[in-house]
Order: C-alpha cells, then structure tokens, then sequence
C-alpha cells in the first residue's frame, strides 16, 4: 500500500516489479486508481494484511510510521523514505524503544527531490535520505546498511 501516492513515482517502480499495489492520498494528485482518504483518520480496527512503503509528508512522518504500525499485522512491514534526521529527538528516541525499525538503509549519494513529483521544481539535494523498515513485533537493534 502507497499511501501518500502523490504522482505515483514509488507505486510505478513497485509495479515495475510485479507487486500488486493499492495506493491512497489525502488529496487526488492525479494517480489513475487513488483513493482519497486522510490516512491518519483511518480507524485502528481496519487491518492492512499487506506492507506500508511510502514517502510521506515529513511533517507527519512519526505519525505516519506509528499509524502503519497499528494497521498491519504481525510480521508484515513499514517501509518509510525519510530524511536522516528522523533519528533526532527525545519524544523520537521514546519511540524507536517502543518501535525499533529493523533496517535503515542509508542512501550515500544524496537524492535528487521534486516538489511533490513537478521535475521542473527541483529541490535542494543537500539532504541525507535513509530508507527505514520496520516489521511489526520486531525487537533488537537495527541494523544499519548503506546503498
């Protein structure tokens, strides 16, 4: 499931490779099969029997992560591109006790970013992004990788 689709840049490359994908955003952005719906306002008794990738509004990444999380089921997992200050913070540092990601893959080269999608507004490439993945009922360290 996409859901933060927006011009669906990471939903193509998954069908790319033969995953089946469902794809949601809060606003239609023109992506042929969205649903519009508010993601975080989706009721905790719906059970997603699949895995969560998406990059989503960093403003609301913590809450995007943890609303994932309840959603799935056991063993199924959360992928999430975030910039590598996802890491920082108190109130963050609470939460990767109670949800440690079990890989963060540290992108070495910096990323090229489009404001949501437009290549003709190109942003700055100053930012580190890490691709996080959480499986739900993981415990331990994570292990970090770079690509």
């Amino acid at each position: 499931w996409e859901n933060a689709v927006g011009s669906g840049a990471l939903a193509d490359v998954l069908k790319e490779y033969g995953y089946i994908v469902a794809s949601s955003d809060i606003v239609d952005r023109g992506y042929p099969g969205t649903i519009i719906q508010d993601f975080l306002k989706l009721n905790d008794e719906f059970t997603w029997k699949g895995d969560i990738l998406t990059n989503p509004p960093y403003k609301y990444a913590k809450e995007f992560v943890e609303h994932s999380l309840e959603l799935i089921e056991i063993g199924k997992q959360v992928i999430m591109l975030l910039k590598i200050q996802f890491l920082e913070g108190k109130d963050r540092r609470k939460f990767f006790e109670n949800y440690p990601p079990k890989y963060v893959y540290v992108n070495s080269s910096r990323q090229t970013c489009y404001l949501n999608g437009d290549m003709s507004k190109k942003l700055s490439s100053a930012s580190c992004y890490c691709w996080f993945i959480w499986e739900k009922g993981f415990k331990g360290e994570p292990i970090i990788r770079w690509i």
